[in-house]
């Protein structure tokens, strides 16, 4: 279970990405953020964000068109 979740669906490209650079901003080292979306690029999205943030992408899945994603927060 995730320390904090972010409920992005209904949001477009880039929005998702904003709100979850703002919510890892709260959390301390080694918290990890749930992150709910319902556009489909924020798949290639967030596994970009994690790379140039340095922040660890700890899961990702999809269940009837809902994009899950778990961000370890690392600096």
């Amino acid at each position: 279970m995730a320390d904090a979740t972010l409920d992005a669906k209904g949001l477009n490209c880039p929005l998702p990405i904003l709100q979850a650079k703002k919510s890892l901003k709260d959390l301390s080292n080694g918290q990890t953020l749930e992150i709910l979306c319902t556009d489909p690029g924020s798949v290639r999205d967030f596994e970009a964000f994690a790379r140039a943030t340095g922040n660890r992408l700890v899961d990702s899945g999809e269940d009837n068109g809902t994009y899950r994603f778990v961000l370890e927060r690392v600096c």
